[in-house]
């Protein structure tokens, strides 16, 4: 890997942005060169605390008209103290960014700059990413002339109500903070407050700071001391005193409780207080898509993937539970079952974010969670879950984790295509050190649904997949960034074709940069999970596999990933069965370069084993029997959830009076 670019040494980096700045007065900048030494300026502590390092591991740039002039110029004077990484495409490199701070668990970011029009809003789909995930990115898109001289500009988005409006309007309902700077004095709060958002757990989020290209260029007296590198000190909520003492009051009264651990518990560095808590107290562990490896897969209290993709253990904990303590997660439908999964129990919901922590009815403790934890675990000393219910835990993790070894080592028929289940036992076989080592990363399509079962984290940050916005063609460009924060380890990307292709340039820039990546392609001819759900709502196989969709004379393509990976520079092959996926992955392992492998999968078979319902809406009215058959069942569904809860019918309930 180039270490120049990807890993420029903290100290050089520090030197570069003190070499041009005076002591005190002022330094005249434009816009364009104040912003980036400010970014160059702000460090962060090293992981082990050894000393500082950068808070930008670099910034990600598409150049045209609207920032190149600007923005590219104040890059290239700064490149050793903030690297510029060249990509293929604004979205996918905004998702290497994402993916980048995710690996980093939100201490280290990177930011984004493209153009004006197309390079801009290329970045929306991106920011909306960032912004369900909570994770921070900072975007800089080029905008129009604040002058107006010139307008209409090329590529201009043009209100025919608001003079004032540019494409860049876009991103303010995806934006955790939106500001366009028209003038360089307003970087003096606008920069600040960026900062803020991006290293507080409440807030974190995308940044956009919209920078028309007049004023990226303007100069001005800027205070020399506004460059001044400093430290920065990421804001987490302490705990108050009555809702820890709330939450202990629900908790003694509790002989089921179940914790579900979410991002926040990787985010702010909880898994060792979780796992003490967890521990001293009998409570088992549910995790989400965003929290797994929250606790080690073989721990005896890791119940493993919680809801709709969730195991049978997890599941049955939480239908069980009489008491759910939901830590950094949003309860989004997956893990609620469309909040039909625990809807008895009593919910704390402890959380940076009080919008977050108040779901599900929840009694919230606005906190970090590794200050909540603890906080928790001095108060509820000598308190301990029903015995029972403790064993109860044990032995269904323990059986869950015999199934899962079962599935990921079934034997293969020659005459039976493999699934996604068949390929995750490969991957995790191909390595002594896997375990421990590599890192998942994923984001759409049945993939996510059976790595969320299946693979086998033993550390945080073994798990990545995006699964908040489930976007398409994250997994390849996240895969990068992940590489650039984690370049020691070997990172494994899993998709499917229909994700490969709609985003696959950065391949590509994986090899330009030297950031090797292992991509295994699950070819199963189309959108399988998405045809799985259409005959599930009744529907016909219909536009999804693509033997189910509209042709020409020609029929549809069969796509060589092979040897289009290879045409982006890649090493590549395409593997028959698990046993050549095996030997390929032995290959990948001992390559220098990023190398894909593709293989042939069933797009119907799935994991059995687990799940829970999930809300699809179903048509009312329709000509076919099999929506109409499953329009009943749904509305059977919704009337089991639409039922008054009654406390008195929780198993082992106590009166809270």
């Amino acid at each position: 890997m180039n270490q120049r670019v990807l890993h420029h040494d903290a100290a050089s980096a520090n030197d570069a942005t003190q070499a041009h700045a005076p002591s005190g007065g002022t330094v005249r900048l434009t816009t364009a060169q104040a912003l980036v030494r400010y970014l160059a300026a702000q460090r962060v502590t090293t992981e082990d605390g050894s000393g500082t390092e950068p808070l930008f591991g670099g910034v990600f740039a598409i150049f045209g008209h609207g920032n190149v002039a600007g923005i590219g110029e104040a890059l290239y004077q700064h490149r050793e103290a903030l690297p510029t990484l060249r990509a293929h495409n604004e979205q996918a490199m905004a998702h290497s960014a994402i993916a980048y701070a995710k690996a980093h668990f939100r201490r280290r970011m990177m930011a984004v700059t493209t153009s004006i029009g197309p390079g801009a809003t290329n970045l929306i789909t991106a920011a909306a990413l960032a912004h369900v995930n909570r994770l921070p990115v900072l975007l800089l898109p080029g905008d129009v002339f604040v002058s107006r001289a010139p307008d209409p500009v090329l590529q201009q988005v043009e209100d025919f109500h608001d003079g004032g409006v540019s494409a860049n309007d876009a991103f303010k309902p995806v934006s955790r903070y939106f500001d366009r700077i028209v003038h360089p004095a307003q970087l003096l709060n606008a920069l600040p407050r960026a900062l803020r958002v991006l290293t507080d757990a409440a807030l974190c989020g995308p940044v956009t700071l919209a920078l028309p290209q007049d004023v990226q260029a303007q100069a001005w007296d800027f205070p020399a001391d506004f460059f001044t590198p400093r430290v920065i000190t990421f804001h987490s909520p302490a705990p108050r005193a009555e809702d820890i003492d709330a939450a202990v009051a629900h908790l003694r009264r509790a002989r089921r409780p179940l914790i579900v651990a979410g991002g926040g518990v990787l985010y702010g560095h909880a898994t060792d207080a979780l796992h003490r808590f967890a521990a001293a107290h009998g409570i088992p562990v549910a995790e989400t898509q965003a929290g797994k490896g929250s606790l080690a897969w073989n721990d005896p209290l890791n119940a493993g993937a919680l809801g709709v993709t969730g195991s049978p253990a997890a599941n049955a904990l939480a239908h069980d539970a009489d008491c759910v303590l939901a830590i950094g997660t949003r309860l989004q439908d997956f893990t609620t079952g469309s909040n039909t999964l625990f809807t008895q129990a009593d919910v704390i919901g402890i959380n940076a974010n009080p919008f977050d922590g108040l779901k599900h009815r929840a009694l919230v403790v606005e906190a970090d969670a590794r200050l909540a934890l603890d906080a928790l675990a001095e108060s509820l000393q000598g308190w301990h879950a029903d015995r029972t219910w403790t064993a109860r835990a044990h032995k269904l993790s323990a059986s869950w984790r015999d199934t899962v070894s079962t599935l990921t080592h079934a034997p293969q028929r020659d005459t039976v295509l493999p699934y996604e289940g068949d390929v995750i036992g490969a991957v995790q076989r191909s390595s002594a050190r896997s375990a421990t080592d590599d890192i998942v990363v994923c984001a759409a399509g049945t993939l996510p649904a059976e790595l969320h079962k299946l693979w086998r984290a033993s550390k945080p940050g073994a798990y990545h997949v995006e699964y908040g916005y489930s976007c398409m063609g994250y997994e390849i460009a996240g895969g990068l960034g992940v590489k650039l924060a984690r370049p020691a380890r070997e990172v494994i990307v899993m998709l499917g074709d229909g994700s490969y292709l709609m985003m696959n340039s950065e391949i590509a820039t994986s090899v330009m940069i030297g950031a090797k990546l292992i991509v295994v392609v699950l070819d199963n001819r189309g959108y399988g999970c998405i045809n799985r759900l259409q005959q599930a709502c009744g529907g016909a196989p219909f536009n999804n596999l693509l033997d189910d969709c509209m042709q020409g004379p020609l029929g549809a393509p069969k796509i060589d990933f092979a040897a289009h990976a290879r045409a982006l520079g890649a090493e590549a092959e395409h593997v028959a069965n698990i046993a050549e996926l095996e030997d390929a992955l032995q290959r990948a392992r001992a390559a220098d370069r990023t190398y894909v492998i593709s293989i042939d999968t069933d797009p119907a078979r799935t994991t059995n084993d687990g799940g829970w319902w999930w809300e699809v809406a179903v048509p009312e009215v329709s000509a076919r029997d099999t929506v109409r058959a499953a329009r009943s069942q749904y509305d059977a569904q919704l009337a089991a959830r639409a039922a008054p809860a009654d406390p008195s019918d929780r198993p082992g309930h106590i009166d809270n009076e």
